[in-house]
């Protein structure tokens, strides 16, 4: 956890959302309901200030980016090592060199309708999916972390989701789930100053969690190919297993 994910809320309404100022320059991202590995994603990140001689000023504000969804750090050799940091777990953060100093530093939100999850059928062989999402149909935002490789106008943004033990009813799908953070725990995790990640990464609160909907959704969702809003829909059974990502 987390292989994939949905994403459809404008940009438009994510920078009020997340009080953030769109990067100039992109192209909007298209409403997606099947975000895979290596696709483009949005984030919101801090982003700091600089002067007209690109000096920095000391201030900052929220941004929303389109990035990479696989971490890139800036030291790696190329950007095939992103194929395999889709998720960064929690408990090693400030261990593991591909994202220590992100975590210390470059943390991001990352704005989603909910995630999906695959777990063994109780009544028959092959794995059920799921959609997790907010019963009020509102969003989420999971923590993540970004990094930028290269130089110039061919740098490259790139991000990963942080991941911890699943919570609640969701340890019944699976023993992972992205770290989600709620509203009031935003500005602590984008905020720079704070280095220590340990103290912006606690649990998702069990009362958030209790508000989320585990919803069986149908096989489709197990091709990359397959999108639209009819994957989220709920399906109480599903003829024919679905392909979970070995992403774990």
């Amino acid at each position: 956890m987390c292989g994939r994910y949905a994403a459809s809320r404008r940009p438009e309404d994510l920078v009020v959302e997340f009080e953030a100022v769109a990067a100039e320059g992109q192209a909007p991202l298209p409403a997606d309901y099947n975000v895979a590995p290596t696709k483009d994603v949005y984030v919101v990140r801090h982003k700091k200030e600089r002067d007209a001689e690109g000096a920095l000023t000391g201030g900052g504000h929220r941004e929303l980016r389109a990035v990479r969804w696989g971490l890139v750090p800036s030291w790696a050799k190329d950007v095939s090592i992103g194929n395999r940091m889709l998720n960064a777990r929690v408990e090693s953060l400030t261990e593991k060199p591909a994202f220590r100093t992100a975590a210390a530093t470059r943390r991001c939100l990352v704005p989603a309708d909910g995630w999906y999850e695959w777990a063994p059928k109780q009544d028959a062989p092959g794995k059920q999916p799921y959609f997790v999402t907010p019963e009020d149909g509102s969003g989420l935002a999971f923590a993540g972390l970004w990094e930028v490789w290269g130089r110039g106008e061919d740098r490259l943004y790139t991000c990963t989701v942080v991941t911890a033990p699943a919570v609640g009813a969701l340890t019944e799908v699976h023993p992972r789930m992205p770290l989600v953070l709620p509203p009031d725990r935003w500005a602590g995790w984008l905020d720079p100053s704070r280095e220590d990640v340990t103290e912006v990464a606690q649990p998702t609160p069990p009362e958030f969690v209790e508000r989320l909907e585990i919803r069986p959704v149908g096989s489709a969702v197990g091709n990359v190919a397959n999108n639209g809003a009819q994957l989220t829909a709920r399906q109480e059974s599903v003829s024919a297993p679905a392909d979970q990502p070995a992403l774990f």
